[in-house]
């Protein structure tokens, strides 16, 4: 893969319901038209995650169907919804194993060959923290999860329930939610539950190019022992169990990347553990909800930790950017997280432009694409990957007032990549209010200066007197201008 690589998220049973909608007929996953891979290839993508690919549980399945909160939110989008629609969520895993209905072992082993030969690298899914209430070993190794054996625990009744022989086992649970029910919680603090984990792993990785680590701070020992203390003591153990993990698959497979989903201000501490990329919630929440001074502050961290972040505007859990950000706001923030050091990763319905998230278990969403938020993309995907924003030096840039009664200037973001003699120059009105600035650009090259604006095509000449004293830029209400030229 490139550096600073393009991935894309596909929630694979709801777009494979898409194209049976489309084509009359359904896909295994080795059976895909080419066409869609191409395309995909050809707006950049160096990897695919397909979320969702292993085997379902038949429990989660029928708990998710009788899930009111779950039925209300399909609703809302889909009156006349069929809930035979809705399927077991894909975090809720019964077995490592390729489902059989999306083709099997032998499908995804040559879908993979595919991607592979195109370039595109193929990511799956790794969930640490738990298995499906039903998954075979909660019943043939219970021990593997927290349990209070055949006795039921005196608090927190409501954590738990019982598996087929009598025991008590907690349900999976993040400690700021209520517990996931259609999950068992695997016991870290049991040496097994590592060695069972790290199999699943390396069985995981024989079938593809990488892992996206769900919640993968609960498994720290420390956030383990504070969600579960009262259950496994606090005693820790002395290694971590990513730690042990990572070099372990690296050992097998010295190329496979891992993707962290962490929160809480541990991001570093999981990138140390050796993690490629850890999520960058922190820039989600700040281009959501804060100014650009916020957001500049954020970009001022480490370089090391920057390239180490995975950048999204939108993803299977987030509400779609369309509704969270607004039209204009959502093509702006993507902007930016398309141009920034550290992996950039796109939700395939945020391409699609679908406006309203529904439950991962419902698959049969036949919204609407919108045409014009999917060729913004395509031309945004072709920017992104002009060569410097995978090989060059990245730095803020400094933006200076027209004069001192305009303050619009505080409200572009802006940065340049260098490349040898080549620099793109990337400026964000991040406000909803027109905004003008001056900027320095060093270009040394003699005779007429000229700057190729990338979404226009339009080239910009710069007089000698706006090198020195800074180039004039104006921009409207949450757009975009990335120039390229010779420095």
């Amino acid at each position: 893969m490139r550096t600073n690589p393009h991935i894309l998220e596909i929630n694979t049973r709801a777009w494979l319901a898409r194209l049976e909608a489309k084509h009359g007929r359904r896909f295994m996953l080795q059976e895909i038209p080419d066409e869609y891979w191409e395309t995909f290839r050809k707006r950049g993508f160096d990897a695919i995650w397909l979320m969702g690919v292993w085997k379902q549980s038949p429990k989660a399945k029928e708990i998710a169907r009788s899930v009111p909160e779950i039925a209300e939110q399909i609703r809302r989008v889909k009156p006349d919804f069929d809930v035979n629609d809705i399927i077991a969520s894909p975090y809720a895993i019964y077995a490592y194993e390729p489902a059989d209905d999306l083709g099997g072992e032998k499908g995804l082993r040559a879908l993979r060959a595919k991607l592979n030969g195109m370039g595109i690298a193929l990511f799956l899914d790794f969930v640490p923290n738990h298995m499906a209430i039903d998954s075979p070993t909660v019943n043939s190794a219970p021990d593997l999860y927290i349990t209070t054996g055949e006795y039921e625990p005196n608090n927190h009744k409501d954590w738990f329930f019982k598996n087929e022989n009598g025991r008590y086992i907690a349900h999976g649970r993040d400690p700021y939610f209520a517990p996931w029910t259609d999950t068992a919680q695997l016991n870290y603090f049991n040496p097994e539950t590592k060695k069972f984990m790290l199999q699943n792993l390396l069985h995981i990785a024989d079938f593809c190019d990488g892992v996206r680590c769900d919640m993968a701070m609960l498994v720290l020992n420390k956030v383990h022992r504070d969600t579960w203390w009262e259950f496994i003591g606090g005693n820790l153990p002395k290694e971590e169990f990513w730690s042990q993990a990572l070099e372990a698959v690296h050992k097998q497979y010295p190329d496979f990347k891992f993707i962290a989903e962490v929160y809480w201000g541990l991001e570093w501490e999981i990138q140390e553990m050796g993690f490629d990329y850890t999520y960058d919630k922190v820039l989600y929440d700040r281009l959501r909800f804060s100014n650009p001074e916020d957001i500049k502050g954020h970009l001022r961290a480490e370089h090391l930790f920057q390239m180490r972040s995975i950048r999204f505007t939108s993803n299977h859990d987030e509400e779609e950017s369309l509704t969270a950000f607004g039209r204009e706001k959502s093509l702006a923030a993507s902007t930016i997280i398309a141009t920034l050091p550290g992996a950039r990763m796109i939700y395939l319905f945020q391409l699609m432009g679908r406006k309203t998230r529904l439950p991962i278990q419902y698959v049969k969403d036949d919204f609407e694409e919108d045409t014009a938020i999917r060729n913004y993309y395509d031309q945004l995907l072709k920017i992104a990957s002009h060569p410097a924003f995978h090989g060059g030096q990245w730095a803020l840039t400094d933006i200076m007032p027209i004069n001192e009664e305009d303050g619009s200037f505080r409200n572009i973001l802006a940065w340049t990549w260098k490349q040898m003699n080549m620099a793109v120059s990337v400026f964000i009105n991040y406000s909803d209010q027109p905004v003008k600035g001056r900027i320095k650009l060093k270009m040394n090259t003699p005779g007429a200066k000229v700057l190729h604006e990338e979404f226009s095509g339009r080239e910009v000449s710069v007089t000698a007197e706006a090198l020195r004293d800074g180039l004039e830029i104006a921009l409207q209400p949450f757009e975009s201008k990335i120039f390229s030229y010779t420095l």
